[in-house]
């Protein structure tokens, strides 16, 4: 079965003509690369086309991938360029949270109200609106550490930055995350009473 295989192997079958391999990956990563994508361009066809060229990138660059870092690390760094020369292209600023709801990925098993399904909702969608209104580097940086689990040095070499810089810059986007959460909450806070 080829999703037990490593990424690496995956690379390897595909440079060896087994275009199932690739596939194996993309379906490996599409998740991730689309949510990225998504922090980036605010806009889920932007990040469905995004996502679409990074895969296509990734799989005309297979043979440059030198294996020095993780494939992941790699696949986000070309992520990263493509997003931004996407919205250099587009140079409109966008900041619809309409798609937000993608993001929350829980499961209502219980058919019912639960208290606590609901609180992990509204969490979800409180934290995501929050990211959505940060800049593209600061929700890249935070999506990356959080939902990427990538260490600093792996972020600094998806972004092209020094771990110090992404260490900063993460420190950072944690304050301007924490002031987006208190101002939604606040507002929700006042409507509420």
């Amino acid at each position: 079965m080829q999703s037990k295989l490593s990424d690496i192997e995956l690379i390897q079958q595909t440079m060896a003509g087994n275009q199932s391999a690739y596939a194996d990956l993309v379906k490996r990563h599409q998740r991730f690369v689309f949510t990225l994508a998504m922090r980036f361009t605010k806009s889920r066809e932007d990040a469905e086309e995004v996502a679409q060229d990074c895969f296509i990138k990734a799989y005309r660059s297979l043979a440059s991938f030198q294996q020095q870092s993780k494939f992941s690390t790699w696949l986000y760094s070309i992520v990263y360029t493509t997003a931004m020369t996407h919205l250099r292209k587009k140079r409109v600023a966008t900041d619809s949270i309409d798609d937000e709801e993608n993001f929350i990925q829980i499961a209502d098993t219980h058919g019912g109200m639960d208290v606590n399904l609901a609180e992990n909702r509204s969490r979800s969608y409180y934290l995501n609106m929050a990211i959505s209104q940060l800049l593209p580097d600061d929700a890249a940086i935070i999506t990356l550490f959080y939902n990427g689990e990538q260490s600093l040095e792996e972020i600094g070499e998806a972004l092209n930055m020094e771990a110090n810089t992404v260490k900063v810059k993460l420190f950072r986007a944690r304050q301007r995350l924490k002031e987006k959460l208190e101002r939604l909450l606040k507002h929700e806070v006042n409507e509420l009473i």
